[in-house]
This record gives structure tokens, sequence and C-alpha cells, in this order.
């Protein structure tokens, strides 16, 4: 004769199973902020050297900096965007990485982006842009890699005709092409 203790029931367990394994996920589970999720070591560019990240920055590959060719920018998850500007006409479309994948990348943590351009012009853009809008590091329009005599090699584009507030001329300045360094504050 069995006794209660001998005795085994699967809906009996069921309840206690499925809670001990809830517990152990969700103990496991740990989202880590954006700044935090960038697991790989940056590797040095083999390639010219096109953008320069520098500031409150956690992956670095050179003086203090995170270096970017192309190739390292193209092995980010890509994105495009089709939307008008201030400065061409029609709608282009615009091939890149997020603005907000960049700056994950190299753990970036602050409240503003400084983005400077090879003619020096310079505007402070805040990082709370990149996380509201799908604002595009640009290095190609309408399927062409956008050259330093005109707008490149990388362009920061907004998606001007998804958001009505965005035609605002205050984000127009923020549209930085000939981009060559961002310094993260």
């Amino acid at each position: 004769m069995a006794s209660s203790h001998d005795t085994f029931s699967l809906s009996d367990a069921a309840p206690r199973l499925a809670a001990a394994v809830l517990l152990t996920l969700s103990g496991a589970m740990h989202v880590l902020p954006l700044s935090a999720q960038t697991t790989d070591a940056l590797s040095a560019p083999a390639g010219d050297v096109i953008l320069e990240v520098r500031g409150t920055i956690a992956a670095i590959n050179a003086d203090d900096a995170a270096l970017f060719d192309m190739e390292m920018l193209e092995a980010l998850p890509p994105a495009a965007i089709e939307t008008s500007t201030s400065v061409t006409d029609g709608v282009h479309l615009f091939e890149g990485v997020l603005m907000r994948d960049l700056l994950a990348r190299v753990g970036a943590e602050g409240e503003t982006v400084s983005a400077i351009a090879l003619n020096d012009y310079a505007i402070d853009i805040p990082i709370e842009d990149f996380e509201r809008f799908d604002v595009v590091l640009a290095h190609s329009m309408d399927g062409e890699r956008l050259l330093p005599s005109d707008k490149g090699p990388l362009w920061i584009v907004y998606p001007r005709d998804q958001h009505d507030q965005l035609q605002d001329i205050r984000y127009d300045y923020r549209w930085v092409w000939q981009l060559y360094q961002l310094e993260i504050r």
C-alpha cells in the first residue's frame, strides 16, 4: 500500500515546476542598457578612417577614441530611410547605420553628441534625438556612396518626412554632412 508520500501526481507538481522555471529564467534574464551592450572589443580599422568617436565611451581602439573605417561601419546593422532634405530636391534613399546603434557599439554615456564636419561646422545634438527617431548615419544616397566633395563620406540624416516636428529648422541644423568626428558628453 502506497503512502501519501509515495504518490506522485504531475498535476500537483506542475505549478511548482512552472514557478521554479520562471524564477530561474527571471534571474537569468537581465537586460542591459544600450551602453552596456558592447560585448566585443573594437578592432582597429584596416582601411581609411572615416569617423572618429571620442568622449565618454567604453569601447576604444586608439588613443581614447573609437576609429571606424567603412568596413567597420558596414558591420553594424544596416538602416535605410527615404526622406526629403532641406538642401536637395525630392525624396532620396539614404543608407547607413542608425546613430543609436553606433552609440551603443562604442558604449556611449552622456546627454550630448557634438558632431563635427570636415569644414569645421559643429553642432551639439541631444542623444535623446537618436533614441526618439531613427536617425541614420548615411554613407550612401540613392545607391551612390557619399563623397567628401558632396556631403560625404558621412551625413547625419533625420527621418523628416515621417515626423512633422522634424521639419523645424532647429533639426535642419543637426543634419551634419561631411561628418568626421563625434564627441560624446
